[in-house]
């Protein structure tokens, strides 16, 4: 290391001795100089090594145009635009960075950050993708030059400034630069769930003023194709897994996107790319509240390059000139977890970034992660959960022997991590469990390599974290949100806590308010994580964003003395379910009671579980002394009754005897209120009717319990 410095700081001298010797002007060029001139040599030649067609290919030409720009705008300084308040609900509003002394790094655009990784790993691998079994790999300056294909093809298709490109697909290399071209052509990035109706792809779509939508099979194209005559800004689609079935106007291949950009000079795009500010919004991210449409949660440019950098360093995510980390992409990027952890992330320290399999969640991920070998890897809990389940079976299923071992390592390993979870000795047993047992299991899970696993968007069961401890896999959590652009607070090696979220990041603060007696209180967090504001939605955004600028999470938590957070509780009603979807329960509620007239009360559950299960009562008369629900149904049910074909009069005589024709009703309603859910996560998988009406009397009223009942259907 000290080799090291002395050749950088001799290297440093040199430069400015030969900088003070060129006339006025001639920085330019002696920054194009500034560059390894061997590295420099390979990222021309490597340009042509593309996972394309044959007929697409980058020009040394475009690379070179590249390059001049990267030392124009490194030559100017890029400034911050003046701006008085902290936040905006225009998508062209600007906002004032919240800077602190303690992290002030000057603030970056997109292209900034990218250029500066293109210097340093453009020879690097960028993005892999594994087509027909066989993996393919692009480095970091074709992904720069894909990234600038895209933009102009956006600008020709019509993109205008601070509208929206939108993506409708699986993580792939298409949706990567499809999600940097976007911001390179001043437009804003926006995420929608695959899993997402045709209704709610229009609601977006016409939000975020969507010109161009992405999207990756003919199933997602006939959801925009079903609802185009209803987006008056959209002007093109393009489809990048598949290829149309048939030949439609304005929809676009993959192939035929990149060419068409090829009209738009370099020119054109580098003066976009130059008035870009860093604080000016260029992602959007949808997330559901307790009632209402989904809320537009403004990033801006310095959000998204500074929790990049310093969200990812407090993970100890480590750049490339140290070690290349290897990351898997599989969780869906309009989650900003993903899209902070996967794109940005990736960009700003050299990863690679490895695409699984569309069915990762069902089948394939483990597989990928053999192969890949991943460094870091991130899951929401229900991941963590059903790696879990796998390893349980496997070990049910194994030999006596094997089983006792197993269990044997399990229970040394667990033993010593939660007795000692700062310690880094290990005892001879222990290491002789992991030697024997457990780094075999790590191996054929694919975490061989991995030294950091974290997971986040909602909460842990202890039963996982402690199953993984025994694993001798420490899974470290981290705290934030859509508004914070992902993390802000983050867990690592030397900053864990079980059962915490770990620390704040630097550069950033959090405070508690109206802390009761046991020192909970409601997470509020202030700094350059805090998002700009809700797309046109004032009301909503000034209940987020106080006149100080701090934004109230609406969670509840406790601080220890040495700055860990821990979760207790959520002021909101809003369901985080174990794959850490926000469920918003009164629309759904209110939708099966609209559908099935019989039922009086309908309570959705899904907190930390894996999938949404329902509570049903039915209409009955009330005891008129007591207003406790008797066992008769009302005139409405008796109707309902009949109308399907059953002769019940009394509650009993449905939920006692199961009553056929009701319970085919009810299974029909939940059917069709399923058929109209936003996403996947928003469906209803279970659900039982309760033999008796809630009530005051009852104890349901105000402290129901949650317990099993969930799964009696």
């Amino acid at each position: 290391m000290p080799e090291v410095l002395l050749l950088r700081s001799a290297r440093s001298i040199l430069m400015t001795v030969f900088l003070n010797r060129l006339p006025p002007g001639g920085t330019i060029q002696a920054r194009k100089f500034s560059l390894n001139p061997l590295r420099l040599k390979g990222l021309r030649q490597n340009v042509q090594r593309s996972i394309l067609p044959a007929h697409q290919y980058l020009s040394k030409e475009s690379l070179n145009n590249a390059l001049d720009n990267l030392y124009l705008e490194r030559a100017e300084d890029k400034e911050e635009v003046s701006a008085e308040s902290l936040w905006t609900t225009s998508a062209d509003g600007l906002v004032k960075i919240r800077m602190d002394h303690t992290c002030s790094q000057t603030p970056k655009t997109v292209h900034q950050v990218f250029l500066e990784s293109l210097e340093k790993y453009g020879n690097l691998t960028a993005l892999s993708s594994k087509r027909d079994g066989k993996w393919e790999r692009i480095t970091y300056s074709q992904y720069y030059l894909l990234s600038r294909k895209a933009a102009k093809g956006f600008l020709k298709l019509g993109l205008e400034r601070v509208h929206s490109v939108a993506v409708l697909g699986f993580n792939s290399t298409e949706w990567f630069i499809s999600a940097v071209g976007t911001v390179f052509a001043g437009g804003i990035l926006t995420g929608i769930y695959t899993t997402s109706s045709p209704e709610a792809c229009q609601y977006i779509a016409n939000d975020c003023k969507a010109n161009v939508i992405l999207v990756d099979t003919q199933k997602q194209l006939e959801k925009i194709l079903k609802i185009w005559k209803n987006l008056p800004y959209l002007k093109a689609v393009v489809m990048y897994r598949e290829t149309p079935a048939e030949r439609i106007p304005n929809v676009y291949t993959m192939e035929e996107f990149l060419e068409i950009g090829n009209e738009v000079p370099d020119s054109t795009l580098d003066d976009i790319l130059n008035s870009q500010k860093p604080n000016q919004c260029c992602v959007l991210v949808y997330t559901s509240g307790t009632t209402g449409n989904p809320k537009g949660v403004m990033l801006s440019q310095d959000n998204i390059t500074w929790t990049a950098k310093f969200g990812s360093r407090a993970g100890d995510i480590q750049p490339a000139e140290i070690q290349q980390e290897v990351v898997v992409s599989y969780l869906p990027l309009s989650h900003i977890a993903a899209q902070m952890y996967d794109l940005w992330t990736g960009i700003q320290w050299g990863a690679n970034i490895c695409f699984a399999e569309p069915d990762a969640l069902k089948t394939s991920l483990v597989t990928t992660l053999r192969e890949v070998e991943p460094t870091a890897h991130m899951g929401v809990p229900r991941v963590w959960e059903k790696i879990m389940e796998g390893v349980k079976g496997a070990s049910a299923q194994a030999g006596f022997f094997k089983r006792k071992m197993f269990l044997w390592a399990m229970a040394v390993t667990m033993e010593r991590n939660l007795s000692c979870p700062s310690s880094d000795l290990k005892p001879f047993t222990m290491r002789l469990a992991d030697y024997l047992v457990l780094a075999k299991i790590r191996k054929a899970l694919g975490f061989a390599n991995c030294q950091k696993n974290f997971y986040g968007a909602a909460p842990m069961t202890t039963e996982t974290l402690h199953f993984f401890l025994g694993l001798n896999i420490r899974l470290y959590a981290g705290y934030g949100l859509s508004e914070s652009s992902g993390p802000h607070f983050m867990s690592n090696s030397y900053n864990y806590r079980l059962y915490s979220s770990g620390k704040v990041l630097p550069g950033c603060k959090a405070k508690l308010v109206n802390v009761d007696a046991e020192g909970n209180g409601e997470i509020c967090l202030w700094g350059r994580t805090v998002f700009m504001g809700y797309l046109n939605m004032e009301e909503k955004t000034r209940e987020a964003i106080d006149e100080d600028g701090w934004l109230h999470t609406g969670d509840v938590g406790k601080l220890d003395h040495e700055g860990f957070l821990y979760i207790t509780g959520r002021l909101k009603e809003l369901i985080v379910t174990a794959g850490g979807e926000n469920v918003p329960p009164l629309p759904i509620e209110e939708a099966v009671k609209m559908e099935l007239p019989i039922i009086s009360n309908a309570m959705l559950i899904g907190d930390q579980r894996k999938f949404l299960s329902m509570l049903l009562t039915l209409k009955c008369t009330l005891d008129p002394e007591t207003s406790d629900p008797t066992d008769y149904l009302t005139d409405e049910a008796l109707e309902f009754c009949q109308k399907v074909g059953s002769k019940a009069t009394k509650v009993s005589e449905i939920v006692g005897k199961k009553d056929e024709a009701i319970y085919q009703a009810v299974e029909e309603g939940i059917r069709k209120v399923n058929e109209k859910a936003a996403a996947q996560p928003y469906r209803i998988h279970k659900w039982a009717l309760l033999e008796r009406d809630f009530s005051i009397s009852g104890g349901e009223f105000g402290r129901f319990s949650l317990v099993v009942l969930c799964c009696g259907h």
